[in-house]
């Protein structure tokens, strides 16, 4: 399976899977991009779906169904499948809660495309204010394997990167993950963001004792994840 990246608007991403034959499009704003991509590949667009339904993530979607006739995978059906099938490949759809009710992420290979749950850096605001939930998705994507690369539905890394620095001043990876930083296909590995995203490191000893001296409450996982949250 194979994965393209397409910015649009400021700072949007959409996201086309593809394999032979056939293509699914993730939350596909960059309409033109899109059809331009699958007809230059002589592709399909089977499938039209999103991480969640906020209007930046769905702009595209009405356009892109009537001039391709892909059919659309909307929320009730990804709350009632585990996967999509492209081409006899399967792409995982993992529910992940938390900035919205509905939101999911995808994964094929190595890569999860995160929509607003987890971004490059940062992670999204907990519009659902499900703030336990939002805990349980992260620590799920947390324990996916450290060279998952994370495919976000927005670039805000270069902000996230200075809020964390504001926050952990001393954090020496910080300027090597910057360094990596591609604005023409932004992603990165679960490995580094273990590293320098604030709301991926309530469990390092450096960060809880930041959050200690801040005063804040650090005597379990939940608490510290609150005490980020608190933070930010």
């Amino acid at each position: 399976m194979n994965l393209q990246q397409f910015p649009y608007s400021s700072d949007n991403f959409s996201y086309v899977i593809f394999g032979k034959h056939s293509a699914l499009a993730i939350d596909g704003g960059a309409v033109e991009s899109i059809l331009d991509f699958v007809q230059k590949k002589k592709l399909r667009l089977t499938y039209i779906t999103h991480t969640h339904l906020h209007p930046d993530h769905n702009c595209g979607t009405r356009e892109l169904l009537t001039r391709s006739g892909a059919t659309l995978l909307d929320g009730v059906y990804l709350s009632e499948h585990s996967q999509i099938e492209l081409d006899g490949m399967p792409v995982r759809v993992h529910k992940t809660p938390g900035h919205t009710a509905d939101s999911v992420t995808f994964h094929v290979d190595n890569c999860l495309i995160t929509g607003d749950t987890l971004f490059n850096g940062t992670i999204g605001n907990c519009f659902s204010g499900d703030i336990k939930a939002f805990y349980h998705s992260i620590k799920f994507l947390m324990a996916f394997p450290e060279d998952t690369l994370i495919y976000a539905g927005h670039d805000y890394l270069k902000y996230a990167m200075s809020f964390s620095r504001m926050i952990e001043p001393d954090n020496p990876d910080i300027d090597p993950y910057l360094k990596s930083y591609n604005s023409a296909h932004v992603c990165s590995l679960l490995g580094d963001e273990l590293k320098v995203n604030p709301y991926l490191r309530f469990n390092d000893s450096r960060f809880i004792e930041m959050l200690k001296k801040k005063n804040l409450p650090i005597s379990t996982e939940f608490q510290r994840w609150e005490s980020v949250m608190s933070i930010g």
